[in-house]
């Protein structure tokens, strides 16, 4: 594994006044409000002048006024624009600097079906997928890709929409409910065996996780609410250790995405790996999966708030 580099800066004063972006109007608002607030209070315990904003009409109407230098973006989700490159491009058009992706990685990582697109491209491994278009005949695409498939929004995140499909009766509803989130639809071939996960700090892949449920899957329930999901960290040894961590980062580049982030990755039985998706605005809650990969090369919640909020800095930002 590439060594992770000492911070960069030491002085909160580097940080000048930090609005930590928060709430918003996304499905994802509850969730996003929780990691706000422990990302607010770690970059305090550090002496950083952090202080919340809750979604973005708020932050353009603080930044307008000048009361911040720069922006900890832990907006989550589609609707709201604070994951899907409107807020990045707004931050570039006022030239306040800010966490996470520009507006390129962000509007890519939201969507699924372009990622695959551009991974595919590239040869990287994903699961074969379909397109569902408005009227497109859904049993038909279940039957190319074959049962079981997964059927989702196509720009959502923390399973929101998402059902598993395993006779041709369930496809009605699957789509009833993923319908009901904004952007395109996605079916996708369901990939049998070991759910992992790859935090991505900088240019540094952290340690695999391997999700574990108490459940038969890891759903919204599973992520945010239940006490017994096990995570296991490292999730892989060896060899297979280091090949998923440079899938992810090779994956986390290709979509265009850059300071933090996450990447999704199945693996079947016989080893093979599978990439879902990247997350470009993670989770920052007790049940958050880069704090926990964090934690295992000893980068604790505060410094991981830190370094992330380090990566908002232009190359070459640094004090003694």
């Amino acid at each position: 594994m590439t060594p992770i580099p000492a911070p960069r800066v030491n002085d909160p004063k580097a940080f000048g006044r930090v609005a930590v972006l928060m709430g918003g109007t996304s499905a994802e608002r509850e969730v996003s409000l929780e990691s706000g607030r422990n990302v607010l209070e770690a970059l305090r315990a550090r002496g950083v002048d952090a202080q919340p904003v809750d979604g973005i009409p708020a932050l353009l109407e603080a930044l307008l006024a000048k009361r911040f230098d720069r922006v900890f973006n832990i907006l989550h989700g589609n609707k709201g624009g604070g994951e899907d490159g409107t807020l990045q491009g707004l931050l570039e058009a006022l030239r306040v600097p800010y966490t996470g992706s520009g507006v390129l990685g962000s509007a890519l990582g939201m969507d699924k079906i372009r990622t695959k697109q551009v991974w595919l491209s590239l040869g990287l491994p994903t699961p074969r997928y379909a397109r569902l278009a408005p009227g497109a005949d859904v049993v038909e695409a279940a039957r190319a890709l074959g049962l079981p498939v997964i059927v989702k929004p196509s720009c959502e995140g923390s399973s929101v929409g998402v059902s598993r499909v395993f006779d041709e009766a369930g496809l009605a509803a699957a789509v009833d409910l993923a319908a009901r989130y904004p952007g395109e639809l996605l079916m996708e071939q369901m990939i049998v065996g070991g759910e992992y996960t790859v935090g991505i700090l900088g240019d540094v892949a952290l340690p695999s996780i391997r999700i574990v449920p108490a459940g038969e899957y890891y759903d919204y329930h599973a992520k945010y609410v239940a006490e017994d999901t096990q995570y296991l960290c490292p999730g892989l040894d060896g060899e297979a250790e280091a090949a998923i961590r440079s899938l992810a980062l090779s994956a986390f580049r290709a979509a265009g995405c850059t300071g933090w982030g996450r990447v999704d990755v199945m693996r079947d039985a016989a080893g093979n790996n599978y990439l879902l998706e990247v997350n470009t605005a993670p989770g920052m809650t007790s049940h958050s999966l880069v704090p926990k990969a964090a934690g295992q090369v000893g980068i604790g919640f505060e410094e991981l708030c830190w370094r992330v909020l380090e990566t908002s800095l232009p190359p070459g930002d640094a004090t003694p």
